[in-house]
């Protein structure tokens, strides 16, 4: 008898809501009270009741009438639940509590966070830029570097990578000034330099064509010693 029981209550359709609500829900505003008749109204939704009365929710609660209809009048004017209407196939309107604002508020809230959470990342990105700056030069920034560091990120839209990355090809081409380094965002930048992959690419290309370039001045200069020109008025060479 006992296991039938206990096979009837893990029959029972599972409870639904998202556990991020669990965990946000104080930072949205809601009293704990407050929640927990979310979660009831929630429940009779799933049972098919998508009105439930203050009545209705007391019955599964230990508040009062009163305190219920306050806590949903609350609710209501704090936009976490709303009335919404509906029309059945019979052209019957109903009325329906919905929870709906209450995750929007949730998105809303998860997107700030996301976005505060990018904002720290890129300060804390940029501090360790103007940090690397100084390591490279071995000194303290002038005020007017740090001014085309920031022009570099704020004007130019460089990502802090990217600008330490030019930093790197400075340092590798022996040429480590901030005249240079502008040139190398401005040439990454007019080529569509946007990743590590890219720039680095973009360098090997640059430094083997000037490798090829010199390569190709010396051998010329060493047939030039080779093979005089032939002077043809004279008829012999030069």
């Amino acid at each position: 008898m006992e296991n039938q029981h206990v096979f009837k209550l893990l029959s029972e359709p599972p409870f639904t809501l998202p556990s991020l609500l669990f965990k946000y829900y104080k930072q949205l505003g809601l009293t704990d009270e407050q929640f927990l008749i979310l979660i009831h109204i929630r429940q009779f939704h799933q049972e098919g009741n998508d009105f439930p009365t203050p009545d209705n929710l007391v019955e599964r609660m230990t508040i009062t009438s009163n305190d219920c209809a306050h806590q949903l009048k609350e609710l209501l004017s704090k936009r976490f639940i709303e009335i919404v209407e509906s029309k059945g196939t019979d052209n019957k309107i109903s009325e329906m509590i919905s929870i709906a604002p209450l995750f929007e508020k949730l998105q809303m809230h998860l997107n700030e966070q996301s976005q505060h959470k990018v904002k720290e990342d890129k300060q804390l990105q940029e501090g360790k830029l103007f940090q690397r700056f100084e390591e490279e030069f071995a000194r303290p920034l002038s005020p007017m570097e740090m001014e085309m560091i920031s022009m570099w990120l704020d004007d130019d839209g460089h990502e802090p990578f990217i600008i330490e990355a030019a930093l790197r090809e400075s340092v590798v081409s022996s040429k480590l000034n901030f005249r240079y380094i502008d040139r190398i965002l401005f040439d990454w930048k007019k080529n569509g330099v946007k990743t590590i992959e890219q720039a680095k690419s973009h360098g090997e290309n640059i430094r083997n064509h000037q490798s090829n370039r010199q390569f190709s001045r010396s051998s010329e200069t060493q047939r030039e010693k080779k093979h005089p020109g032939y002077n043809w008025l004279e008829g012999g060479g030069n």
